[in-house]
């Protein structure tokens, strides 16, 4: 079972949009987040100095996904000042050190690759790493204290708005839903993070004079990274993939605009839009019992 859990947030500037430090409870590790635009002036904190596994994230060409580098250092700071001077993709940094400083170069070595590998796992971000490292010979012990270090990383990691390192859950808030129409069939779900469309969806290939450029590009993107194939006359979806609403999932898969709340059905031919309709009413039926 679940537990609740505290993460708590300190902005040291005051600031919103600047320097984070993470601290979740029950934990020996911190977070930091911080912006390329203000590296220079806060690396000289101490959290800079330490022993740390960290993920630069910046936007990709296509839009639709982000890009990430995962690396490790020792003190982080140092890599950090590299990849100032010669990455350009990245805008902010996120990073994790161990309070006391327990963690050593083989636990962080560890985690770098787990991170890696779950962000190959998982499909969701554009990875920058040139190289993918092996895991390190560590202990049993070492190993189980890595992995509840890493457990706790992407436990934080969504709450800084990080999602790449999981794959898209697979039930949703509304059940299993459909999409069909012309040479297009494919199965979704609403999600915490999108919608989500299950691997194996099919979708047209051609594309009507009116569709939005924007999901020309997006199609165009899925295509070039193999995650839209062509299947006989059709596209084939190779992954689970989430799209940031129905509509765009809809429009991507029919090759057309589309309302996606109207397309996305439920086994009784019932759309989206009429569930949350249903759903809406039925909570505000309720609030009203309890006012009276």
């Amino acid at each position: 079972m679940k537990r609740g859990f505290s993460i708590r947030i300190f902005l040291p500037e005051g600031k919103s949009d600047g320097l984070k430090i993470v601290e979740k409870s029950n934990w020996s590790g911190r977070g930091v987040v911080c912006p390329r635009s203000l590296f220079v002036e806060n690396k000289k904190r101490a959290e800079f100095e330490r022993t740390g596994v960290y993920v630069l994230v910046g936007p990709s060409e296509a839009g639709d996904i982000p890009v990430i580098y995962v690396g490790e250092g020792d003190p982080v700071k140092k890599r950090l000042e590299n990849h100032y001077a010669a990455k350009d993709f990245w805008t902010t940094v996120v990073f994790f050190v161990s309070k006391d400083e327990n963690l050593n170069k083989a636990h962080i070595q560890y985690l770098e690759c787990r991170l890696i590998s779950l962000a190959q796992e998982a499909k969701r971000a554009l990875l920058d790493n040139g190289n993918v490292p092996v895991l390190p010979s560590m202990s049993e012990m070492d190993i189980a204290d890595a992995e509840g270090f890493l457990d706790e990383v992407l436990l934080c990691l969504p709450v800084l708005g990080v999602n790449v390192f999981m794959k898209p859950a697979v039930s949703g808030h509304h059940g299993q839903l459909h999409l069909k129409g012309k040479d297009a069939d494919a199965i979704g779900n609403e999600t915490a993070d999108g919608f989500v469309v299950r691997v194996g969806g099919k979708a047209r290939i051609d594309e009507v004079d009116s569709i939005h450029k924007y999901i020309t590009a997006l199609r165009k993107s899925l295509v070039e990274r193999k995650i839209l194939v062509p299947d006989g006359a059709q596209y084939r979806l190779t992954q689970d993939y989430i799209f940031n609403s129905p509509s765009q999932a809809a429009a991507t898969m029919m090759g057309r605009s589309a309302n996606g709340r109207l397309e996305w059905k439920d086994a009784r031919g019932i759309s989206l839009k009429e569930i949350q309709g249903r759903i809406a009413g039925e909570i505000e039926s309720r609030d009203l019992l309890i006012d009276q």
